[in-house]
């Protein structure tokens, strides 16, 4: 149990200060973002039962191929079988448990690196040598746990609990805002991996907040000039900010990089959008390609953070694309190093039995707005949490 930590965690009266209007609350309490016990809670009442974005179908682009990662404690899978189809699995042998595929890459058939139990890409147990002799056994029952996969614009979402809505009812009126970019006609062009020693909230947080931005990338897209709208609430999961401005945000100040995505219209054509994807996953568009943050929690105080990039094919074909896209590089690495420096500086402070609940700047909405949709299935007011 961590410094001020209460004995229940999930207690709905821990959280009335922070209930109040943007203006009126307080943040969330320390412990909230070191308490193991929330942290169970999370992975129960949040990512259990989520649609979480896992990445996305150009990782896994011929038969055999295959991606892994952990969700709040729950290793899966997902590989693409002999016949195209995406499936998800939990990664876990049904022999004893091992952990069967680790990283990316390519494979004909699932085995377990322990005893060599062997699985088809669509997850049935094909190989269990040894067993001849156990009663009773059936290799029918001991495939593998299948989860739910669903991909928008070749993007992938998990799901583990079976009586979730699908993931068009997450997704809500999401998809119809964005499609002027045409996200299914990009190419995913870079993933890069940070491991980030802080809590997922304060990633998330400091994403869709724009407060810090002048004096934490001071010398990198502080530079950059930009209107902000009202935070933008729609139908669905999600959460965001609109920016108007010229030039694309991809690039640092007085970088010139490639044309303008066919077709902008509306918003689209006037500035970027910033979107959070409850719960963990934030979506980045601006004229000319997208990016993208995944957060993994690894724990209470420690996550993983991947970073992919999409850019539309047509620009991808360009002569000049190789040497003009590592300016786009540049930029995301240095200001992705900065939040996540500050992040982990942010954690540190938080372990101090000193660190008290703070309030709310107006430039911080999303970040209220993220207390309270995790408080909503961790401790909700008619105690009616899962």
């Amino acid at each position: 149990m961590c410094v001020d930590e209460p004995g229940n965690t999930a207690d709905p009266g821990h959280f009335t200060a922070v209930r109040r209007p943007l203006l009126q609350a307080e943040t969330l309490p320390a412990w909230c973002y070191q308490s193991a016990d929330f942290h169970r809670c999370e992975a129960r009442r949040i990512f259990a039962k989520a649609w979480n974005f896992i990445g996305h179908a150009d990782q896994l682009p011929a038969p055999g191929g295959y991606l892994t990662g952990t969700l709040a404690g729950v290793p899966f899978l997902v590989v693409r079988d002999k016949d195209g189809r995406l499936r998800a699995f939990a990664n876990t042998c049904r022999h004893r448990g091992a952990l069967l595929l680790q990283g990316e890459g390519e494979i004909a058939a699932i085995r377990c690196p322990y005893h060599s139990w062997t699985y088809d890409l669509t997850g049935r147990l094909r190989g269990a040598a040894g067993m001849e002799h156990t009663e009773g056994f059936d290799p029918a029952q001991f495939g593998l746990i299948q989860f739910r996969l669903e991909t928008w614009q070749n993007f992938l979402f998990l799901c583990m609990d079976e009586a979730a809505p699908p993931l068009a009812d997450w997704l809500g009126d999401l998809p119809g805002r964005l499609a002027p970019y045409a996200l299914g006609e990009m190419t995913l062009v870079r993933l890069k991996s940070w491991s980030i020693d802080c809590n997922w909230k304060i990633y998330v947080e400091n994403a869709m907040e724009s407060y810090h931005v002048p004096t934490v990338h001071m010398k990198t897209i502080a530079l950059q000039k930009r209107d902000i709208n009202p935070p933008l609430f729609g139908a669905g999961q999600w959460c965001g900010l609109f920016t108007r401005h010229t030039g694309s945000r991809a690039l640092e100040a007085g970088e010139t990089g490639f044309p303008y995505i066919a077709g902008l219209t509306g918003d689209s054509a006037e500035g970027s959008h910033y979107i959070l994807l409850y719960p963990t996953t934030m979506l980045a568009l601006t004229f000319d390609c997208m990016w993208w943050l995944e957060v993994y929690p690894e724990g209470p105080e420690k996550i993983t953070v991947r970073s992919g990039a999409l850019f539309p094919k047509s620009t991808c074909a360009r002569q000049d694309f190789p040497a003009t896209v590592e300016k786009y590089f540049r930029r995301w690495d240095r200001s992705i190093l900065e939040d996540n420096e500050i992040s982990a500086l942010q954690q540190r402070g938080l372990r101090s039995p000193f660190a008290r609940p703070g309030r709310y700047s107006h430039l911080e909405p999303l970040v209220h707005s993220l207390a309270l949709w995790v408080l909503d299935r961790i401790a909700p007011q008619d105690g009616g949490a899962g």
